[in-house]
């Protein structure tokens, strides 16, 4: 881990910016707030207090002259239709004044000016207007109108006077409030232009900082680094700026140094790796080389090597018939055991043959019905079966992609193992099966035979490995090894199940078609197999494992039967389940 560089780091230099801003932009939004509220205020003022004031004050001045001129009407006409006015006004003005009232908590001014219209009026009621009406009720309108002089003239001039003092202060008033909201939006538009610059002059201090201290130096970080992935592994990186982009630099370098270290260990490796190839083209070379002396050597050991040993054979075998017995008995054992060695030699170069051909020549994959190719297999076994009283059963097996000769050679020696190995006193029963596992058939060939040791449940595969003598069961011991080499050419795989309670198991793996994969998962559960023919060795979890098998097998025409053309032969069985 790396010291940490002095100085402010990048983070802490966004941070105090940001901070800086943040409390300007608060502050000026906080005083923002307050003037608008300010403004608010004096607005209202304006429209709801000094407007109405004004247009009740005008208000006021009219119902005190309908009073006045209805009072002067009544004086002359003495009828009281004409105090109607008088009464309204009256009424009016009271209305008027509790209205204003109401308006007027923050006008002492205004307030003061009305109490001395209150005044006057109530004076000129009082003085002038009550004594007419009243003298003009009891004495006529002649006397009344002597009580109208030019002195009551002069006292209502005076409450009209006080009226429009009154009227002058709220308009007084209103210019101030007006004056007011003015000055109140020109500062909330000061504050708001500051504000804007300060939004300005922190993103110009931020852009500048950022192209100082970020932009700057990654660019000759990115220089640098590209000199090096054009192949300068050398090429020290250094960095400036923030103490994050000096330890980025050193972290950037750190990496530097393992690439070209590892780029040199490449390096060594590629030629070691150029030598092997080299070696391993070589090696090629060889191996073809050493393919084709083998073919040579097939050719030969089919064409050449057979002669002469035919001829050592044949002429073995003639002194076998002509000269037996009268040759002393040693002899006739010498002849014996040359005769069996030349025609143990045919059988050993034939399965070797046989072995080296599977995969060398193909005729190509096709799809191949496992069921046809048992019915092939029953007839080329049906000897062996005769002589063993042996049993043959097999439940509905798969259609594949394979080679039907060698997947017919393959079924066929798993048959004659099952037959060869048997138990004495025991007839054999062999029944092959197939289940599908996943993307695979397995496919089982299981007997009540001798059986196979778990020891030697892997040696049986090799070529010429046998666990018995050739006298108790005859044989090259190449059976199993070329079953092993079909079903890998196919693609699987070959094992023997240890696990079952009697004889032998010996499973295999195919790949199975797509479409029985698919038409597989769409199935929830196999179907229930129906029941076997007499005799059929299939296990319980082999037949409910086997797809679409056959029911009633003993009222349906056997496939071998089929293939071979009959039903029974001696005392053999071939059935299916």
């Amino acid at each position: 881990m790396k010291p940490v560089v002095g100085g402010w780091s990048l983070r802490r230099r966004v941070v105090t910016l940001l901070t800086v801003v943040g409390i300007l932009l608060i502050g000026l939004a906080g005083a923002e707030a307050a003037m608008a509220a300010r403004n608010r205020t004096q607005i209202d003022a304006v429209l709801n207090q000094t407007g109405p004031l004004r247009v009740q004050s005008q208000e006021l001045l009219n119902a005190l002259l309908d009073q006045e001129t209805a009072v002067r009407g009544y004086a002359v006409s003495g009828k009281p239709a004409d105090l109607g006015p008088y009464r309204d006004g009256l009424a009016q003005e009271q209305s008027v004044v509790a209205s204003m009232r109401s308006l007027l908590h923050d006008y002492p001014q205004i307030g003061q000016e009305m109490r001395i219209v209150e005044e006057r009026a109530a004076q000129w009621r009082q003085s002038v207007a009550e004594p007419v009406i009243t003298t003009t009720e009891q004495s006529g309108t002649r006397a009344g109108q002597a009580l109208i002089t030019d002195q009551t003239r002069q006292q209502f001039d005076q409450l009209r006077a006080a009226v429009d003092d009154l009227q002058e202060e709220i308009l007084a008033a209103r210019e101030q409030a007006a004056t007011n909201v003015r000055t109140s939006s020109n500062v909330l538009v000061v504050l708001l232009i500051v504000a804007a610059l300060v939004v300005v002059v922190a993103g110009a201090v931020l852009l500048v900082s950022l192209d100082r201290m970020v932009v700057r130096p990654l660019t000759g970080l990115a220089d640098q680094v590209r000199e090096v992935a054009e192949g300068d592994y050398q090429h020290r990186i250094a960095t400036v700026g923030p103490p994050e982009f000096i330890r980025l630099g050193d972290d950037v370098d750190a990496m530097r140094q393992k690439i070209a270290a590892d780029l040199a260990e490449v390096r060594g490796a590629r030629e070691r790796i150029e030598w092997v190839n080299s070696q391993l083209q070589k090696q090629a070379e060889e191996l073809t080389r050493s393919n084709r002396d083998l073919e040579q050597f097939a050719y030969v050991a089919s064409h050449d090597l057979q002669e002469p040993l035919r001829k050592v054979a044949s002429f073995c075998q003639l002194l076998q018939r002509r000269y037996a017995g009268q040759l002393d008995e040693r002899a006739d054992q010498y002849i014996a055991f040359a005769v069996d060695g030349a025609q143990r030699m045919q059988r050993l170069i034939n399965d070797l043959l046989a072995f080296s051909r599977i995969g060398r020549l193909t005729t190509g994959f096709v799809e191949v019905d496992l069921n046809k190719v048992m019915g092939d297999v029953a007839g080329q076994t049906e000897a062996a079966r005769q002589y063993a009283d042996a049993e043959l059963t097999w439940t509905e097996l798969p259609v594949i992609s394979g080679e039907e000769p060698l997947l017919t050679n393959l079924l066929a020696n798993l048959v004659s193992n099952s037959i060869k190995f048997r138990r004495a006193d025991v007839p054999p029963k062999v029944h092959i099966s197939a289940r599908l596992v996943g993307t695979e058939w397995e496919i089982s060939c299981e007997d009540n035979g001798i059986g196979i040791e778990p020891e030697f449940a892997d040696k049986i595969f090799v070529i010429f490995q046998r666990l018995h003598s050739k006298d108790a069961y005859p044989g090259t011991g190449i059976g199993l090894a070329i079953v092993k080499k079909i079903v890998e050419y196919h693609g699987g795989r070959v094992w023997v199940d240890t696990d079952v309670a009697e004889g032998t198991a010996i499973r295999f793996t195919l790949p199975a078609l797509p479409a029985d994969v698919e038409s597989a998962a769409v199935v929830d559960s196999p179907e229930q197999p129906a029941a076997l023919s007499a005799g059929d060795t299939t296990p319980p979890d082999e037949a409910r494992a086997a797809p679409a098998e056959q029911s009633g097998g003993s009222d349906r025409p056997d496939r071998a039967d089929a293939a071979s053309g009959s039903g029974r032969t001696g005392d053999m069985r071939e059935t299916v389940g």
